[in-house]
């Protein structure tokens, strides 16, 4: 059976959804006959995606790393139905260290990855209860999630690393609800994240904007696109894993070396 004709007709919500894969997510949602509600913390963002996509869509706006904002949010929607589809998908690309990070910076990426995945399910997910027919989330973490914390982006990995994990739980607290999860792992892509920092709120402090210049490798990058075939696939079989690799296999090797070295630290006692 298609996606089409399981979810269409059918409400979904995905957060994050001002650009990137977010953006990509709610257009191919509203594609096969879904209504999409277009969450964003930048009005102006949720409103444009909205209006292009049309009449199988409506602007959401709220920081989810409020919970409270969350929780109105989620009534807000209540008269438009059930949900049957929720992507936790909005998240943030910090590029600070941990041990000089600072704490503002720290607050950010973790109340918006972490927290606010935890934050949009306790929002969302009650309203999947009474929907017929599926019912799914997915949750967006990242490659990043999968390997050691290293490199230039060590606070965004850490943050990714706590993201996979609420999706672990969800899919263990959920499937005795009959809800599908998909934990999604996306590799490089040109998805915006680079520049989070253009929807930080007034709280967390910091510029609006990160220097323009790391932006290169996520600029040449593919376009989130290339992983609806998947993304529908794996939806359509109720759930599961889902890791876009885009590195030519370095990702699977560094997993795969990480889950070795795990292995070998294992001591009976």
């Amino acid at each position: 059976m298609s996606l089409e004709d399981e979810y269409s007709g059918k409400l979904a919500i995905v957060t994050g959804a001002g650009d990137g894969i977010g953006e990509m997510l709610a257009r191919q949602f509203a594609s096969v006959g879904m209504q999409v509600g277009v969450q964003d913390i930048r009005a102006e963002a949720a409103d444009s995606v909205a209006a292009s996509i049309g009449d199988g869509a409506f602007p959401l706006v709220f920081d989810v790393s409020d919970r409270e904002a969350c929780l109105s949010a989620a009534e807000a929607v209540r008269g438009r139905g059930p949900v049957n589809l929720l992507w936790i998908n909005a998240g943030v690309g910090v590029g600070s260290p941990i041990l000089t990070g600072k704490q503002k910076a720290i607050e950010w990426g973790f109340d918006v990855n972490v927290r606010g995945a935890i934050w949009t399910a306790q929002a969302f997910v009650p309203l999947m209860r009474e929907a017929n027919g599926p019912r799914h989330v997915g949750i967006t973490a990242s490659s990043a999630s999968l390997r050691s914390p290293e490199g230039a982006f060590p606070l965004y990995a850490t943050t990714k690393h706590g993201t996979f994990a609420v999706g672990e739980a969800l899919r263990g607290e959920l499937a005795g609800q009959g809800i599908g999860t998909t934990i999604l792992c996306p590799g490089l892509l040109n998805t915006k994240i680079w520049d989070g920092a253009k929807a930080r709120p007034d709280r967390f402090g910091g510029a609006r904007h990160m220097d323009p210049s790391i932006s290169k490798m996520w600029d040449d990058a593919k376009s989130p696109d290339v992983m609806w075939p998947d993304i529908a696939r794996i939806v359509g079989q109720g759930g599961g894993y889902l890791i876009c690799s885009t590195d030519g296999g370095e990702t699977k090797a560094a997993f795969e070396a990480r889950a070795q070295e795990i292995s070998s630290g294992i001591v009976e006692v």
